[in-house]
């Protein structure tokens, strides 16, 4: 199950959501919107989902939501580019802070 967020979701929505993966939800997050899709079983579809909804490609980011431990992690193929973040992981802290903010608001307990 693959969704758009926009406002604090109820456990059993999460439950589903975290299905496909066993647990684990990936999420992209657009930092500017303060939304995010999550579900699914690949970033990238998460991703196409708020393109076409009206995101900028600028203002998404990759992450996940293990919900067995509450751990989040910043790791996502969509957060690989070249002139800004050199890796998988989100360097800049700022852009980590900003799409933890928006999952613990609209995903977590």
């Amino acid at each position: 199950m693959l969704l758009i967020i926009r406002a604090k979701i109820d456990s059993e929505t999460r439950e589903k959501i975290a299905e496909d993966l066993k647990g684990y939800i990936k999420i992209i997050v657009d930092v500017r919107r303060k939304i995010l899709a999550a579900g699914g079983e690949k970033h990238v579809d998460g991703e196409r989902l708020l393109l076409e909804d009206g995101s900028l490609q600028a203002d998404l980011w990759g992450a996940g939501l293990d919900l067995e431990t509450g751990e989040m992690d910043f790791d996502s193929l969509i957060n690989l580019r070249p002139m800004h973040n050199r890796s998988r992981e989100i360097l800049d802290e700022e852009i980590r802070k900003k799409v933890a903010t928006v999952i613990e608001s609209l995903l977590k307990d």
